[in-house]
């Protein structure tokens, strides 16, 4: 892993409903990728200081690269009014094109419940995105189509998913079906003691997002 100076920037990003507040953690000078983290769902406290969230940040910016997290439309300092994970998807591309000026690098794309629905559905679709980590996959039946993760079984990106054995928005039969359907490369690590919040497993979290990082980004 590799050290970085540790700083933050404070950032308002230009998003179609407005700006959107964003907090990017500086990476290493000679980084090899940059980071996107999603969080999770806006109307029940989600945001870009989410502990999930923030650990994930804490993994991906131990090997140098910068990481950014933002709020979604109506989160925060963000503009806008939540819009069910539809416009949601144009915040994370707008995060991902601002990610791409800035450093001209492959992106990493890393979302967490919700945002793991919204912000992978774009990932795998943009060819600058090169790998995708979804963490606390919300496969359980639901109203909202935007829960529905068909689009990973065509992702040949590589892919970490991370879950809790007892993670109760995503039941593991659920999920290891899921899995078993997804194309290669792809890497499903279940953390035993988790539930959906990772609580008290949150250095199992970024422990196998780093483990995942050196196998399959540091080759």
């Amino acid at each position: 892993m590799i050290s970085t100076n540790g700083s933050i920037r404070s950032l308002i990003l230009a998003g179609r409903a407005g700006r959107l507040e964003a907090v990017l953690n500086q990476g290493a000078q000679d980084a090899t990728q940059a980071a996107l983290i999603c969080h999770p769902h806006p109307l029940y406290g989600g945001s870009l200081h989410n502990k999930v969230v923030f650990h994930a940040m804490k993994a991906l910016n131990s090997f140098g690269f910068p990481v950014l997290r933002f709020n979604f439309r109506g989160v925060g300092l963000s503009q806008g009014e939540h819009d069910n994970g539809v416009g949601e998807l144009d915040d994370v591309r707008a995060a991902l094109d601002w990610l791409e000026a800035e450093f001209h690098l492959p992106l990493v794309c890393a979302g967490f419940s919700f945002g793991a629905a919204v912000g992978l559905r774009v990932a795998c679709a943009d060819a600058r995105v090169k790998a995708v980590i979804g963490l606390g996959i919300p496969v359980a039946p639901a109203d909202e189509e935007i829960y529905d993760f068909e689009f990973l079984k065509a992702c040949d990106k590589p892919k970490l998913l991370v879950s809790g054995a007892h993670d109760q928005f995503g039941p593991r039969g659920l999920l290891e079906n899921l899995y078993a359907a997804v194309r290669e490369p792809k890497k499903l690590v279940i953390i035993k003691s988790a539930d959906h919040f990772f609580e008290g497993c949150l250095k199992e979290l970024r422990e196998a997002i780093q483990v995942w990082i050196e196998e399959e980004l540091r080759r």
